[in-house]
């Protein structure tokens, strides 16, 4: 079976502005069921009982049960047309299988840059009670990162870049360990969504959870909130990114 999320036509549009005025149709749903089978040292998702491939054309194949039902139930989930937008666990796996497996060194050297402007060390002049909160939930994980594994992080105040000392980014670098290219994909995702390695680290070793970690990370748009209130648009976007979230946040449990 091809990779599902390929072009229909098999090509891509000649007019690039065309196509982000036009965007392309989605894939009508072609099978009846969804499933999962144990395959070689791993499993595979399988729809009408075909393996699914990535865009690449290489075998959706996973070693962790937990994801490959996941998976599954992404596919299951389908309506009459296959959104991709509703499938965050499919995209990172697709994601670790093209990209990751092949070169992992990239995307482990973008968390380090993260970790030199982490989000957690540029803290707000005001109001007070926005620097409070940002101390209550932040300054705990700075000093987390200091005890654990000997990341001394340099906090300011404001936006102006602060450099970060080359030990540090080592430290972080040595906590970041050995994932597989799946585990390095989703710690990616998390990274991206946070803006911070420190709470990356702090979801992959269990200091916190999801939840905790996505309350740190919007700690200034939550309280943006509450001053100015929410909109819909901004609220889908920011539950899309939250389902991200959760989808990275399995693969690593797992």
């Amino acid at each position: 079976m091809n990779g599902v999320f390929d072009d229909p036509a098999g090509e891509e549009p000649r007019d690039p502005m065309r196509s982000a005025a036009q965007p392309r149709p989605l894939p009508k749903r072609f099978y009846k069921t969804a499933d999962y089978a144990a395959e070689g040292d791993g499993f595979v998702v399988r729809l009408d009982g075909k393996t699914v491939r990535t865009p690449a054309k290489l075998l959706l194949r996973v070693d962790r049960e937990a994801v490959a039902a996941a998976l599954a139930a992404e596919w299951a989930a389908q309506g009459t047309l296959i959104d991709p937008a509703t499938m965050p666990l499919t995209r990172l796996v697709n994601s670790a299988i093209d990209g990751v497996a092949r070169d992992p060194g990239p995307v482990r050297d973008e968390i380090l840059r993260y970790a030199e402007s982490d989000l957690l060390c540029y803290r707000a002049p005001g109001p007070a009670r926005l620097v409070e909160q940002q101390d209550a939930l932040w300054t705990p994980l700075v000093e987390w990162m200091h005890e654990r594994f000997g990341a001394r992080f340099l906090l300011a105040e404001g936006i102006v870049h602060v450099p970060q000392f080359p030990e540090t980014i080592a430290a972080v670098d040595a906590a970041l360990g050995d994932p597989d290219p799946l585990a390095l994909a989703a710690l990616s995702t998390v990274n991206t969504l946070t803006g911070s390695a420190i709470l990356t680290l702090a979801l992959l070793h269990g200091r916190l959870n999801a939840e905790e970690v996505w309350r740190a990370a919007h700690v200034d748009e939550d309280f943006e909130l509450e001053l100015w209130g929410d909109d819909k648009e901004a609220a889908a976007r920011r539950e899309a990114r939250w389902q991200e979230m959760q989808a990275a946040a399995l693969v690593l449990a797992a």
